[in-house]
Parts: C-alpha cells; structure tokens; sequence
C-alpha cells in the first residue's frame, strides 16, 4: 500500500522529529537575534553551503571524513560575523548540562553555526551595536522546547530582510519560518531564516511573494527579470544577505547520507528564491538526523521531502514576516504588498 504524503496546513515544524528542540532569543533593544537547534541525545550532523559568501563556525568538523559523528546544537544567528559569539553561550549551556563530545577529560560541546547579515534593519530609537552574543546564546537554549516554535520577526530572522538587488529602501521583510514532510514512518523538518538578496516566490504557483519593489515602493519587481533585461540594481556588498536554516529527520543516517539531506535541502531554496545562491549570499543548511526510526532509511525520498519542507519553511518565513519601519526606510510585509 502506498504511503501519503502529509504536509500541513499549519505548516508544522522541525520539533515534529522526535529528539529535536527550537529555542529563540530576540532582543528588544535591536532588531536581530538567535536561534537554536538542541539534540541533547545527539544527532548526526552535516552541512552544505552554496553561498559565496558564509560565515559559519565548526564545519569542517561536519565531513563525513572528520572525526565527530554526532552534535548536540546547531545554531543560527543575525549579527553577521559578531553573531558567532553566541555560541560561545550554546556551548555553556551545554557544558552545564553535561552534553557534549565525550573525550578522556570530559564532554567538549561542539556547536556548528551560521549567521546572517542584519545590520542595516535598525529600527528609530534602537541601539546600533547590540548583537546577538554569548548570553544571547544561552538564552536561546534556556527557551528551547519540543512546542510550536514562533515564526517571522523572532530569533535568527529577527532582523531578516528579501529582495535587496535594489537597495534597502525597495527591499522587503523577510524572517523565520518552519515546516514539516511526513511519508511512512519518516519525518523531515526545517527551520529557515531568510534573508535573500532574491526575491521570495511560490513554487507552486509561480507568485512572488516578496523581494524587490519598484521605485514608488508600489508592486513588486521581479528581480530575476529585470536582471535579465539588463537592470543591474545597486549590488549590494557580497555576504550581505543570506538564508541559513537546518533540516532534521527521525531517519537513521550515517553522515554521509545527512550531508545528502543537506544537499538535496538546496533545491528547496532555489526553488523557492530567485535568485539563490548568489555570490551575495551565504546560503548555508544543516542536517541533523536523530536516528530514532530504525527502519532502512529511504535516501531518495528523504532528500526529496528534505527539498519540500525547505521549500514550505521558506515560505511560511514570508508569511509570518511583519513590516518594520528602519532608518532606512519601511520594510513591508509580504501580506501588505497584497500576497
């Protein structure tokens, strides 16, 4: 008998993998944030990034040819490279939970992370400076849970911004999103903060949702068009942008098969931004499978959920996105540009 594909309606999230937690923290004295992914079991971690330009912490360790199987934390973070600080945080958090890569003289927590650029969205009246850090880490993980994780203006995606080819005053809001894939006994989560110089769309339909507005600020572009029509935008400064996200399963992976899931993840990016991938961007996704379903996993299949639930994690970070009014300009939201 045929399995059904269960996607839905609220679209669910990476909590739904048994073993995962999601916690936010977002500080109210700046638009940005964090946001972290527990396994305090472990789980078997890898990563892809097709950004040109990431900024990340402790992947190398996440090859399949490397020493370290298993993570307890993968963390997302605004800040740009001042957002690596926070897991610092994670890792006490850890350490006094006694979670860690065990080793002769104790647990060594090993945290993989991402960050995004959020600097320009500062709100009137915020405090440019502040960025997520070490205790901004560690409150993340103080809020962890297996509950519904909030999406849009909080944690990583706090400060997150789409559609940037043009400027920031024709730019959009952008933010967290989540959703979740079941087939059989499998389940595939992802968590995504997007913060694309591209435009934002709906595979399904072919809409845009969000991304670069015109000049009056009136409609919505269509970066993607006007690129190939020879508008060339502002090109804002390469690492400038990013989405960053991490997918799960319940699926028993070796990590050459997570670094797959990672992989496969992408297509759900470029599916659902145009453009992905950018020298502008630092797309960058983690895999983390908590190996609690011992049936033989089916890696086709994994990977294309994987695609999907990035795809719909993408969009639900639309959605959820709430307008913002920045020194810059006003972001607005995909919900008041009518989508």
């Amino acid at each position: 008998m045929r399995s059904e594909i269960i996607v839905n309606t609220a679209p669910g999230a990476i909590v739904d993998v048994p073993g995962l937690q999601v916690g936010h923290f977002t500080h109210n004295q700046r638009l940005t944030g964090c946001t972290v992914v527990l396994a305090p079991d472990g789980a078997v971690g890898a990563v892809d990034v097709r950004g040109a330009a990431p900024g990340t912490r402790e992947t190398d360790l996440l090859d399949p040819a490397n020493l370290v199987e298993r993570v307890h934390a993968v963390l997302l973070s605004g800040g740009s490279a001042f957002g690596l600080d926070a897991a610092s945080g994670v890792m006490r958090w850890l350490d006094e939970h006694h979670i860690g890569f065990e080793t002769p003289f104790g647990r060594v927590p090993i945290v993989p992370a991402a960050v995004l650029f959020d600097l320009p969205v500062v709100r009137p009246g915020d405090i440019p400076h502040i960025r997520p850090d070490a205790a901004a880490g560690y409150a993340a993980c103080q809020a962890a849970s297996s509950g519904p994780p909030a999406a849009g203006n909080v944690g990583a995606g706090a400060g997150a911004s789409v559609g940037k080819l043009f400027g920031m005053d024709r730019a959009m809001k952008g933010g967290m999103g989540h959703a979740s894939v079941r087939v059989g006994p499998w389940v595939v989560g992802a968590l995504i903060a997007c913060n694309a110089v591209g435009d934002v769309l709906d595979p399904s339909s072919g809409q845009i949702l969000a991304g670069a507005r015109t000049a009056d600020g009136q409609r919505l572009l269509d970066t993607q068009h006007a690129l190939l029509c020879g508008d060339t935008g502002s090109r804002p400064l390469p690492g400038t942008n990013t989405t960053i996200g991490v997918v799960g399963t319940n699926a028993t992976l070796t990590k050459a098969q997570a670094k797959r899931l990672a992989i496969s993840a992408h297509d759900g990016l470029a599916r659902s931004i145009r453009p992905a991938h950018t020298t502008l961007d630092g797309d960058t996704l983690f895999a983390l499978a908590t190996c609690t379903e011992n049936q033989p996993a089916d890696l086709m299949l994994l990977t294309v959920m994987a695609a999907q639930a990035t795809a719909l994690a993408t969009l639900d970070a639309i959605h959820h996105a709430n307008g913002v009014q920045t020194t810059l300009g006003y972001l607005p939201s995909a919900l008041e540009m009518g989508a």
